[in-house]
C-alpha cells in the first residue's frame, strides 16, 4: 500500500506537507499541490482508513436507522445521505427496525457500540420512549431526524409538510367529484399521521362535507393492513366512501388491492390516493395517484445537518426543523374528470 510517507520521499517532501497539500489546505502552492495529486494518482495512493479514523477520534461512519429498506420512499432517502455522506469522506451503516421499537434501541445500541460519528432516523411507528436517542446525545453522537417528527427532542430534524399534502390530496378528490370520503391513517400518536389526518379533515371542512369518524380509519403501516381496513370499509355496499386518501404507500398498495378484489371499480366508483409516490405506482391497474415526497432532498439536507455537527464538534447556536414540499401526482386511480 503507497503511504503519504512514501509520497514524500519520492517528491523531497515533508510527510505533513503532503497531507495538507492532499487536503487542498491554502498553506500550501498551488504548484507543489499539482506535483502531490499527480504523483498519488500515479501511485493510486488511497488514505488509510483506519489511520483517518484514529487521527480524527473518528470512525467516518454515519449509521442509518429505517423502518423498512424495501420502501422505495426510504431507499431514495438512504441515496440521498449516501451522496453526502461520500461526498465528505463518510461512510453509511444502515439498520431496519421493522417499525419495532425493540429492534430499534437494539440498533442504537449497535451504532454506539460501533462508535458511529453520527445517526439519521426515521424512528419506529411504535416508539414512545426516546432515552436511546438521549444516550447517544450524551456520549457526543449527533442524532438527525427525518419523515416522521419527534416531539420534546432537541436536534435537527427534516420533514415534509404532510398537513399540506394531504389537504391537496383530499381537495383533489372532492374536486374529482368524491363527496363521501374515507382516510386510512397511521398510528394516530406519530405526529406525521396527525398532521395528514389533519390535512384531510381541513379539506372537508373547507368544502363542508362530512367527516365521520367510522371512516377515519386507524392501522399499522402494513399493506395487509390497507387491504383489511378498505375491504372493511366496503362491508356494507349500500353505504361506502366514493374517495379514499391512504396514508402511506404500504396502506395505499393493500387499499389498491382491495378495491379490486372487492370488485369495485376504480375510480368510477371509488377514487385512491395515496403517499410518498414508489416507483410501482405508475405500473399499477389503474395507475395509482399518490403526493410525492423529496426523498432524496430529505436524505440530502438531513446528511449535510449530521455532519455539520459532527465536524463543528458541539450543539449549533439553533436547532433547525426543515420542512420540505411535496408534490401531487394525479394518475387515474383518481382522475374521474379529463383534463382539458
Amino acid at each position: 500500500m503507497i503511504t503519504l510517507k512514501e509520497i514524500a520521499r519520492r517528491l523531497g517532501l515533508s510527510k505533513s506537507t503532503v497531507s495538507r497539500a492532499l487536503r487542498d489546505s491554502s498553506e500550501i502552492g498551488a504548484e507543489t499541490k499539482q506535483r502531490v495529486l499527480e504523483l498519488a494518482r500515479e501511485l493510486s495512493y488511497t488514505p488509510n482508513p483506519i489511520a483517518l479514523s484514529l487521527q480524527r477520534s473518528r470512525s467516518q461512519t454515519i449509521g442509518i436507522i429505517v423502518p423498512e429498506i424495501a420502501n422505495s420512499f426510504f431507499g431514495s432517502v438512504i441515496s440521498g445521505i449516501e451522496e453526502v455522506a461520500y461526498r465528505q469522506g463518510y461512510h453509511i451503516t444502515i439498520y431496519q427496525s421493522h417499525d419495532s421499537s425493540d429492534r430499534e434501541v437494539t440498533d442504537v445500541r449497535n451504532i454506539l457500540v460501533r462508535r458511529a460519528d453520527g445517526l439519521v432516523v426515521s424512528t419506529a411507528s411504535q416508539i414512545r420512549n426516546l432515552d436511546h436517542f438521549r444516550t447517544l446525545q450524551e456520549q457526543g453522537i449527533p442524532v438527525v431526524f427525518f419523515d416522521r417528527k419527534v416531539e420534546n427532542f432537541q436536534t435537527h430534524q427534516v420533514i415534509v409538510d404532510d398537513f399540506d399534502g394531504a389537504f391537496r390530496a383530499t381537495e383533489h378528490l372532492i374536486e374529482q367529484g368524491c363527496r363521501k370520503l374515507a382516510c386510512l391513517t397511521g398510528p394516530q400518536h406519530l405526529p406525521i399521521v396527525q398532521q395528514r389526518t389533519g390535512g384531510f379533515k381541513a379539506a372537508l371542512q373547507k368544502h363542508d362535507l362530512p367527516i365521520r369518524a367510522e371512516w377515519l380509519v386507524e392501522g399499522p403501516f402494513r399493506q395487509n393492513s390497507g387491504n383489511q381496513l378498505t375491504k372493511e370499509l366496503f362491508a356494507d355496499l349500500s353505504d361506502h366512501p366514493d374517495g379514499i386518501l391512504a396514508a402511506s404507500t404500504s396502506i395505499a398498495l393493500g387499499a389498491h388491492l382491495a378495491i379490486r378484489e372487492v370488485g369495485m371499480k376504480m375510480p368510477e366508483e371509488v377514487a385512491l390516493i395515496g403517499f410518498s409516490d414508489p416507483p410501482i405506482a405508475p405500473l399499477l391497474d389503474p395507475p395509482l395517484s399518490s403526493i410525492a415526497q423529496p426523498g432524496f432532498e430529505m436524505g440530502q439536507q438531513s446528511a449535510e445537518l449530521l455532519i455539520d455537527m459532527i465536524e463543528k464538534k458541539g450543539k449549533p447556536i439553533r436547532y433547525q426543523t426543515r420542512i420540505l414540499q411535496t408534490d401531487l401526482v394525479v394518475r387515474r386511480s383518481s382522475q374521474r374528470t379529463q383534463k382539458v
